[in-house]
């Protein structure tokens, strides 16, 4: 596990930002936050993060509610095997733009302690690690 996180763990009092692909490691990446969070008794947002640029037959409001319910679906399915039962309080979020944009506005907005990501992520990928670093300047958790 790679770690560049600047709050030493037992100050951290606000919460953790996972953002998911729904991807194998972005699912790990979960599974570490999720015992992360049973362990300070942080609450936990799980952050799917999207782009509208995907050809589509129809109306972008039609494409935008596709996409949200199949994130819903994925996240029900994560939700069984991995959240219920774990003792964590959580919520999911989906939201249009990059994963370093999106989470920079939560980190404003809410207060996170801390994101954490999967190294492999799909959504990654059409962003650098180097330009998502660079982005954030918060702290964040990389999970191989």
């Amino acid at each position: 596990m790679f770690a560049c996180v600047s709050t030493p763990i037992n100050e951290m009092k606000k919460g953790i930002l996972c953002a998911v692909d729904f991807s194998v490691s972005s699912k790990e990446a979960l599974r570490w936050s999720i015992d992360l969070a049973r362990k300070l008794n942080h609450h936990l947002t799980v952050l799917y993060t999207y782009r509208l640029l995907r050809p589509y037959n129809g109306e972008v409001v039609e494409m935008k509610k596709k996409i949200e319910d199949e994130a819903f679906k994925n996240f029900s399915a994560l939700e069984r095997e991995l959240l219920i039962g774990q003792g964590v309080s959580y919520d999911f979020k989906t939201e249009i733009g990059f994963v370093a944009d999106r989470a920079k506005d939560h980190f404003k907005k809410n207060g996170v302690d801390l994101l954490v990501i999967g190294k492999k992520m799909n959504t990654i990928n059409k962003q650098s690690f180097d330009e998502l670093i660079a982005d954030l300047q918060m702290p964040l958790v990389i999970i191989p």
